[in-house]
């Protein structure tokens, strides 16, 4: 493979693996100092890794051959490896023209409330929990797992997140059953203000998947082994914007910094010809 990316540097500006490793570890320990979360830097370790396995890393003709024959990946993920080697060759001083992966363009997945309403059944009462969570507010799942009772104002039922993306803040309020339920936990765990309150974002996907793979098994609906974890934020956003009609308000609810992410929401929905433009209040005045 590394002979077909046109990579074959002479043995004495090839680095052992072991320095290869070092190399990498330089990378990620000054992103990490620059305040990227945990889980981009594992993200950025585990693809630079990767390609240290297969081309010379301080090559980046190379890497850029290796990761173009590469027919198996998508275009989004050769973008994320590129944006991972990029850190690379900053931190190197190396040089390279990035190479630009465009991403194909294509509606989110979003299951029906019957369907969040199964999952969420036939979960036990800590996931139910935790999906209820994820349906009424559309957190991501990373920001669902860095909640801490400081986040939360149990009395009002409203959650504010620290958003992920560098997006922007927001309150988003809980169904009083959710809430409730809420509340049971918080008792149960007595957890401290500081305390991380959910599982890791790994360990609740695990979960979903294997509640809806077996309740898709169960009810013969094959067409839930489609939605993911992610697609209960699809899910509150679209019934958002269903019922508000405000695009402005689903985008602050979302977090989401560029409208442009937020207007996928409306081609979810068919309106027909309804007339009417809608939008949210936030003082009695409006």
């Amino acid at each position: 493979i590394v002979e077909a990316a046109g990579s074959n540097p002479a043995p004495s500006t090839m680095r052992e693996p072991c320095l290869f490793e070092a190399a990498v570890f330089e990378v990620i320990w000054e992103l990490k100092a620059r305040g990227y979360s945990d889980r981009t830097l594992q993200g950025y370790s585990k693809r630079l890794k990767m390609l240290a396995k297969h081309v010379n890393l301080d090559n980046p003709e190379a890497v850029k051959k290796f990761i173009a024959i590469q027919e198996g990946w998508s275009n989004v993920y050769k973008e994320s490896v590129v944006n991972a080697y990029t850190h690379y060759v900053k931190k190197h001083n190396l040089s390279w023209v990035k190479p630009v992966y465009k991403r194909s363009q294509r509606l989110p997945n979003v299951p029906t409330t019957e369907q969040v309403n199964k999952i969420i059944a036939r979960a036990g009462r800590k996931y139910a929990l935790v999906f209820s969570v994820l349906r009424d507010t559309g957190l991501r799942p990373i920001e669902l797992h860095r909640l801490t009772l400081k986040n939360i104002d149990l009395e009002r039922g409203v959650i504010y997140p620290e958003t992920a993306k560098s997006g922007y803040a927001r309150a988003l309020k809980l169904k009083a059953s959710t809430l409730a339920m809420l509340k049971e936990y918080v008792v149960k765990n007595d957890f401290s203000l500081n305390d991380k309150m959910f599982p890791s974002t790994d360990v609740v996907s695990h979960v979903f998947m294997r509640i809806r793979n077996r309740l898709a098994k169960r009810l013969h609906e094959p067409e839930l082994k489609k939605h993911r974890l992610y697609d209960l934020r699809h899910y509150f956003a679209t019934m958002l914007y269903h019922k508000t009609k405000d695009i402005l308000y689903v985008k602050e609810q979302l977090g989401h910094r560029r409208l442009e992410n937020t207007l996928v929401y409306t081609h979810l929905i068919d309106f027909k010809d309804e007339e009417y433009i809608a939008r949210v209040a936030k003082t009695v005045e409006e």
